[in-house]
């Protein structure tokens, strides 16, 4: 019992001194009761070996030229613009609705939506079909894990927020946009415009916003890239994670598309979500009380039980 308590004693410690490194990198930070059950907390020790071994400085934009590979996608951004915006036309850019999307579910109230293109895996049949130019030229990148078409209308936002994982970096790069620094995103404090066929990469784990004050429509191919990393351990670390744990997330365009696991153990999970967001509405001490409560108990679980 001794052995195994000073196992959870460093388990523990790993843990804290990985959560605390999050939340106090960069110079925005959520406010501590926050932090403490966000996902990117949870995450924390999952992260921190990548954040060591990064091959690139940790910053909240990183320097374009350090990714010759993407210029195969800007120099090519009409062709990669026409293909989404057919999609617009039809439709074909939308949010969840009924489908699970745990990664962006709170995105898609505020006005955001999306088509994927690709999640941590093969291109999605859907998007093979109709947008063909663009997923072949995201599958000539092998750095590119991730991609979708990304909506933000005037008026839209996504408040403040941490992503969870830290083995890729985002690229966006502007298709469609105002053209104007009321469209913008806000990264670590950073302020970013888009405009039509100009490009960037930030890191997604630092606090970020975005919004739309103009009166025009954003339209973005939105990417995950890998992280790069300064040793082949770590860069075999990064891949498994990313396949155990990102492509578990992924979800589909269309009926009948592969859905991960996290998305359809999230369809079960988000009703209960939303009766806490009831409760929390009704009333915040009792939600905090059942919130604490229900940590507590787990805590006690862990520690506790197996001793008795």
């Amino acid at each position: 019992m001794e052995y195994l308590l000073d196992w959870r004693v460093i388990l523990v410690a790993v843990f804290v001194s990985s959560a605390l490194y999050v939340h106090y990198r960069g110079t925005v930070r959520h406010k501590f009761a926050r932090q403490l059950t966000d996902h990117s907390t949870l995450l924390a020790p999952i992260n921190a070996p990548i954040y060591m071994f990064s091959a690139v400085k940790n910053s909240p934009y990183l320097e374009r030229s350090a990714f010759p590979e993407l210029d195969l996608l800007k120099n090519n951004w009409e062709i990669i613009r026409d293909e989404g915006m057919a999609l617009y036309s039809d439709g074909a850019i939308k949010g969840a609705g009924a489908d699970p999307d745990a990664g962006f579910h709170s995105f898609f109230r505020n006005g955001w939506k999306r088509y994927y293109l690709k999640w941590y895996g093969k291109p999605h049949a859907s998007a093979a079909k109709t947008c063909p130019k663009t997923v072949e030229l995201l599958q000539s990148i092998p750095g590119i894990k991730a991609a979708m078409f990304a909506t933000l209308p005037p008026g839209g936002y996504l408040g403040a927020h941490r992503d969870p994982y830290a083995g890729s970096l985002r690229y966006h790069l502007g298709l469609v946009t105002p053209n104007d620094d009321r469209c913008n995103i806000v990264v670590d404090g950073e302020t970013y415009s888009w405009r039509d066929g100009e490009d960037v990469i930030f890191d997604e784990t630092y606090i970020h916003h975005a919004r739309n004050d103009s009166d025009k429509n954003r339209l973005i191919l939105f990417c995950d890239l890998e992280r790069p990393t300064n040793n082949p351990l770590a860069r075999w670390y990064n891949k498994f994670m990313s396949k155990v744990i990102m492509s578990a997330s992924a979800t589909s365009n269309e009926p009948g598309e592969p859905v991960g696991a996290i998305n359809r153990l999230f369809s079960f999970i988000y009703p209960i979500r939303l009766k806490f967001k009831a409760l929390k509405k009704y009333n915040r001490t009792l939600y905090y009380v059942v919130k604490w409560v229900l940590m507590g108990g787990g805590l006690i679980a862990l520690f506790v039980l197996p001793n008795l």
